[in-house]
């Protein structure tokens, strides 16, 4: 039985300016350990980590346990494979600026009064 990269299937993904990723299980795996690593730099008490650690790795087990990428595109059901490749790209670039901004530590000045009331009060 001859086996077919997702490229050979796919000749396009109909989305401008993002083209057919030759190996969508390997490259969402790459990215979803990086993603991973850069979460577990992070206080585990932080909510950034805990919400986005709990979709990555649910993710990552769909992409270990489907080998069918239509399949895998439909469990995540956030798009094409493409489309979930750029997200984990987003996100890791996200993650590794989070760990600088360090938004888990508190303020170093108090916030004025109200600044977090909505809608204002005046």
């Amino acid at each position: 039985m001859q086996e077919f990269l997702y490229v050979d299937l796919l000749q396009t993904t109909g989305l401008t300016g993002l083209a057919v990723a030759l190996n969508p299980h390997h490259t969402l795996g790459v990215l979803y350990g990086k993603i991973l690593r850069a979460l577990q730099k992070m206080p585990a008490e932080a909510a950034y980590r805990k919400y986005t650690e709990q979709i990555v790795k649910e993710r990552a087990e769909v992409v270990k346990t489907t080998r069918d990428v239509t399949e895998l595109e439909h469990k995540i059901g956030c798009g094409q494979a493409e489309e979930l490749i750029l997200q984990a790209e987003n996100e890791l670039i996200l993650a590794r600026k989070m760990l600088s901004w360090k938004p888990w530590e508190t303020l170093v000045t108090k916030p004025v009064p109200e600044q977090w009331t909505w809608p204002p009060t005046k």
